[in-house]
């Protein structure tokens, strides 16, 4: 059973990984030479991701994921994204992720083979 703690965590994940509103999104080299339009598809897919089971988000946080990007031409690419917490100065982690106002996200983005 997920608590209410672990529940509110989520649903602030979520509005930020689906708005990239209320906290950093950071991205990787690798992720930086991409086109614009793999950015787009990579960023969207991000935003939309809605796969989480024990399996992939055992904390229930919503906090970390997996997409894939690629056309028929190139084989996919393999792309991780995490949300992380940290207190307002960016110091140490947060104390309490559940408060937004206490809390600055940080939403990284990478290619897998750059972990």
């Amino acid at each position: 059973m997920v608590s209410k703690q672990v529940s509110k965590i989520a649903r602030i994940n979520d509005q930020f990984r689906r708005t990239f509103k209320g906290g950093q999104v950071v991205t990787t080299q690798g992720v930086d030479t991409l086109d614009k339009h793999e950015k787009y598809e990579l960023f969207k897919k991000i935003q939309e991701h809605s796969r989480f089971h024990p399996d992939n988000d055992p904390r229930g946080e919503h906090d970390f994921g997996l997409v894939f990007i690629g056309s028929i031409y190139s084989p996919p690419n393999k792309f991780f994204w995490k949300i992380d917490y940290y207190d307002l100065h960016m110091n140490k982690g947060s104390e309490d992720p559940g408060n937004i106002e206490i809390t600055q996200r940080v939403l990284t983005i990478m290619r897998a083979d750059e972990y």
